[in-house]
C-alpha cells in the first residue's frame, strides 16, 4: 500500500520530541518502527527517516511480531537485543521465563544465559536425534548410566566373544535386550554407551569371568560431579560469547587506553602463551580480527594487513596478546587457573567483559578439587567426561 505521508511524519516526530523529553524505551521505538510499517514504510525508509540502523529495525520489527517478546518488552523493560532472543525459543516458556529473570535481575549475565540456553537446546537435539536412530534400531534407550555396579546390563566394552575378541556394536545390533545411553557434553557430541542384558545367552563371556564392581557413587560424589558437568558446559558457552566480545573490542576504532601496557606484559610476563601462540600460526589472533587463519606454506594475513592499514598495528598486536591468553584457555581453567589465566580474565573485566559465573572461578587462581579428583570416575567410569 502507498505510505501515508501526514502519518508517518507525524510519528516520526513524535519519536523526536519523546527522545528530546525523555529516552524511548526499546519497547516503544518497536512500537514506532511498527507503525510506520503499518503506514507503508519499509525497513530502508524507517531507518533514513528515524536515524537509526536497518538491523535495529528489523529487530524492532521481529520483536513485535512475536506475541511473547512483543508483551516481555514492554511489560520487562527489556531491550531489543534482549527480547529478540526470546524468539529463538518459541515454545519453551520455562526458558524464557528464566531468560527473563535475568534479564530483569542480572543483565550483565543475559548474554551468558542465552548462549547456555541456545547451547543447552543444541546439545537436547542432539541426544534426541541419537536416541532417535538407536530406537529405530531396536535399541532400549537407557534414562540413566547403569555404571559397572549394575547387575542388570553389561556394558559390552566388558565383554568378549567366544574365541576372546572385543564385542562390537556390530555383534549386538540384532540381539535381544540391546540398550544404550546417549549423553551429550560441553563438546556438543553424543556419547553413546551400549549394553546388553543377557550376555551369556549371546555367547559372550566378560574379561577375567567377573567383572570387578566397585560401589556406587557417594551423594556428595554425584554432587560433585554435576558441578563438574554443568561449569564444563558453562565454560564452553561462556567461551562463544568471551571471544565475539573480543572481536568487537578490536573491530573498534579506539582501543582501551592501557592496550599497550597489556601488549607489554604479553611479550613478557605471559611469553609462554605467546610464543606457543606464534609458532603455531597465532590462529586465533587471525579469527578475532575477522581474518581466515594462514595455512602453513601462506604468508601471514597479519602482515598483509598491517601492510595495507599500519594505523592497526596496535590493533594487531593486541589480538596477537589477546589470541595467545585465550589459545591456553580450556575447561579445565575454571579448576587450574595459571598465573596468565587470572591475569588474563581479570584485564577483560577491568575493559568492561562481564565475566559468566565459572569465569570468576579463573579469577581467583587457584585449583578447583572435584569429583574427578576425589574418586568419583574411577567408581563409575562410564560418566567420565
Amino acid at each position: 500500500m502507498e505510505a501515508d505521508e501526514v502519518t508517518a511524519e507525524r510519528i516520526v516526530q513524535q519519536m523526536v520530541e519523546n527522545d528530546q523529553r525523555e529516552a524511548l524505551t526499546d519497547g516503544d521505538r518497536a512500537a514506532a518502527f511498527q507503525q510506520l510499517a503499518f503506514e507503508g514504510l519499509s525497513v530502508t525508509a524507517i531507518a533514513r527517516r528515524t536515524g537509526t540502523k536497518q538491523k535495529e529495525v528489523k529487530t524492532a520489527l521481529a520483536v513485535v511480531e512475536n506475541q511473547v517478546a512483543a508483551s516481555a518488552i514492554q511489560e520487562h523493560q527489556l531491550t531489543l537485543d534482549q527480547a529478540v532472543v526470546l524468539i529463538e525459543f518459541d515454545g519453551d516458556d520455562e526458558i524464557r521465563n528464566d531468560l527473563i529473570q535475568v534479564a530483569t535481575t542480572d543483565p550483565a549475565q543475559f548474554a551468558h544465559a542465552a548462549q547456555r540456553a541456545r547451547d543447552d537446546k543444541a546439545r537436547a537435539k542432539t541426544k534426541a536425534d541419537a536416541e532417535a536412530d538407536l530406537a529405530g534400531r531396536g535399541y532400549l534407550i537407557l534414562d540413566a548410566n547403569p555404571g559397572y555396579y549394575d547387575t542388570e546390563y553389561t556394558r559390552i566394552s566388558e565383554l568378549l566373544t567366544a574365541d576372546d575378541q572385543r564385542v562390537t556394536v556390530e555383534h549386538i545390533e540384532n540381539l535381544d535386550g540391546r540398550a544404550a545411553f546417549v549423553r551429550v557434553y560441553a563438546d556438543g557430541d553424543a556419547t553413546i554407551s551400549y549394553f546388553l542384558r543377557d550376555a551369556r545367552a549371546a555367547g559372550f563371556h566378560t574379561y577375567g569371568g567377573t567383572p570387578s564392581k566397585s560401589g556406587p557413587m557417594t551423594d556428595e560424589e554425584k554432587a560433585q560431579r554435576r558441578i563438574l558437568i554443568a561449569n564444563n558446559k558453562a565454560w564452553a558457552s561462556a567461551e562463544i560469547v568471551r571471544r565475539e566480545w573480543l572481536a568487537t573490542l578490536l573491530s573498534r576504532k579506539a582501543l582501551p587506553k592501557d592496550a599497550a601496557v597489556v601488549i607489554a606484559k604479553g611479550l613478557t610476563v605471559h611469553r609462554q602463551a605467546i610464543s606457543t601462540a606464534t609458532r603455531e600460526g597465532n590462529e586465533l589472533a587471525h579469527q578475532l580480527l575477522g581474518l581466515e587463519p594462514s595455512g602453513y606454506f601462506e604468508n601471514d594475513k597479519l602482515v598483509a594487513l598491517l601492510e595495507q592499514t599500519p594505523a592497526k598495528a596496535q590493533h594487531v598486536a593486541l589480538a596477537v596478546v589477546l589470541g595467545a591468553c585465550e589459545s591456553v584457555t580450556s575447561k579445565q581453567t575454571w579448576r587450574y587457573p595459571s598465573p596468565t589465566d587470572k591475569d588474563y580474565f581479570t584485564q577483560l573485566a577491568a575493559w568492561g567483559y562481564n565475566l559468566s559465573d565459572v569465569e570468576q572461578i579463573a579469577t581467583v587462581g587457584e585449583a578447583v578439587q572435584t569429583a574427578e579428583e576425589a574418586g568419583a570416575v574411577s567408581s563409575d567410569p562410564g560418566v567420565s567426561d
